[in-house]
């Protein structure tokens, strides 16, 4: 009888987890054009539900760029794109063997349909990657995360327009070839199926360029999967050593009572959750789409060639995930309802719901898995000797690594975990600095202000310890 392991592989990804947007700054230097996320706007002080960038109009574009005194955290970050050697020394001496970042896309081709890449921005990541290499830390590189090229929005209606999937093959062709011999690991979409929190940021479509919205979302998510099916084609032609991924935002639904209604609400809200990896891992558009597109009146172009391009499949999974939601039978999602613990935002830490879903993209897929997001943000402050007391994320981290221990147990064949954030960095959907998820402490606040200092937390020797010890200590 074989006998499941109960301990992380040897060769196991510790690791830790950026976006180019949240972190880089320099939003106007190195030949950088204007990216989505360089509008997003401070909204820390609104309510969780108004935070997320969810739909914006070319009216409401303009405005943010006209804005004189709004606050843009993101086009300032961290600074990383002039500090990176030192924060990916303290990322190195930490233990990390493995950095999960992306590339900007207006880095590359700051309008998006440019004839030519930026040079200036195409040695910045080589740069980027060579340091990484110097400490033997291994690049996981997502390709899109958040970062399209304004204009592609403003001028090409974002992913709802094909042309798109002619830019962004274009993008990662460039990008491919240039790093061939340093990058082995691909991500090629960051939660691609946020089309709902993140639906501006993620698609770029102005919501007053088309006249019904939930159409372009799906056609825009159809032109996106059929370039990433052209990306992967490109990609293994360059060097078939490539290992590319599908990346999704975990986001399935548990009953809310146990009646055959809520199941079934359940069953489709996770369909829909599944599609994209479906389409990716599987090579086809599922039969529970067309039933989607039928009943909701969605005209959805697709050609014979798109037929062709999604048969090229993904090597691995990857997803996020950060809590829980429960569904009724009306199909509403209620988030954390059945967690009592949750932090300032409102999230529920829910351990044990990363052990299910690792055990349902495993039993559904069979590829390997990296969890490529798992954190907490929390407020923070350095106290008068400089220190950082985070047991709370120190427990935070310690309940998740022991199921994910559980799942490899389980016969999961999980290969990789990178913490959200190991350096603090601008929020994704509030765009505040303060709240933290980092091991490292930035000595910056919602406003940029403050020294940038790097402050090292007690979780940083915790985390140390652990990747030392392959996951076996978590005291």
């Amino acid at each position: 009888m074989k006998k499941n392991v109960n301990s992380f592989p040897k060769n196991f990804f510790w690791g830790g987890a950026v976006a180019a947007n949240q972190l880089e700054g320099a939003y106007q230097e190195g030949g950088k054009g204007l990216c989505i996320a360089d509008i997003n706007e401070f909204k820390g002080n609104l309510p969780p539900e108004k935070r997320s960038n969810k739909e914006l109009s070319s009216v409401e574009v303009e405005q943010l760029l006209n804005k004189k005194d709004g606050v843009f955290p993101k086009r300032y970050g961290i600074d990383f794109y002039h500090t990176y050697k030192e924060d990916i020394q303290l990322l190195a001496e930490m233990g990390i063997n493995s950095f999960r970042t992306s590339i900007n896309w207006a880095r590359i081709f700051p309008n998006g349909d440019d004839l030519q890449p930026n040079e200036e921005g195409l040695k910045f990541y080589d740069d980027l990657f060579d340091e990484l290499l110097k400490y033997q830390i291994e690049p996981l590189i997502t390709i899109s995360h958040y970062e399209m090229p304004l204009n592609i929005a403003m001028k090409y209606d974002g992913w709802y327009n094909r042309q798109t999937i002619e830019m962004f093959t274009k993008y990662c062709e460039t990008i491919f070839k240039r790093y061939k011999d340093k990058v082995k690991y691909w991500i090629l979409v960051n939660q691609i199926n946020l089309i709902e929190f993140e639906s501006f940021n993620h698609l770029g479509i102005p919501s007053d360029h088309v006249d019904n919205l939930m159409e372009a979302k799906y056609q825009g998510i159809h032109n996106e999967l059929v370039a990433c099916g052209r990306a992967i084609k490109i990609g293994k032609e360059i060097n078939p050593e490539f290992q590319i991924g599908a990346m999704t935002y975990y986001a399935n639904a548990f009953p809310e009572v146990g009646s055959s209604e809520n199941m079934l609400a359940a069953l489709k809200q996770n369909q829909l959750q599944y599609y994209y990896t479906d389409v990716e891992v599987r090579g086809y558009i599922p039969s529970y789409m067309y039933r989607f597109y039928e009943d909701n009146n969605l005209n959805i172009e697709i050609t014979d060639q798109d037929i062709e391009d999604l048969k090229n499949t993904v090597d691995f999974i990857s997803f996020s995930y950060y809590y829980t939601m429960n569904i009724n039978s009306q199909g509403e999602t209620i988030p954390n309802s059945h967690i009592n613990t949750k932090n300032e935002w409102g999230w529920g830490i829910d351990a044990v719901g990363l052990r299910l879903a690792l055990n349902e993209y495993y039993d559904r897929y069979q590829l390997p898995i990296m969890i490529t997001e798992n954190g907490m943000g929390f407020y923070e402050k350095i106290d008068e000797n400089g220190k950082i007391h985070d047991k709370y994320r120190e427990a935070f981290f310690r309940a998740h690594i022991e199921q994910m221990k559980e799942a490899i147990h389980d016969g999961v064949e999980l290969i990789g975990y990178y913490p959200w954030g190991p350096i603090d960095l601008v929020s994704c959907s509030s765009s505040e600095m303060e709240k933290r998820y980092g091991f490292i402490y930035v000595d910056l606040d919602n406003n940029h202000q403050g020294s940038a200092k790097r402050y090292i937390k007690d979780s940083y020797y915790w985390y140390k310890k652990v990747i030392e010890s392959n996951g076996e200590n978590l005291e």
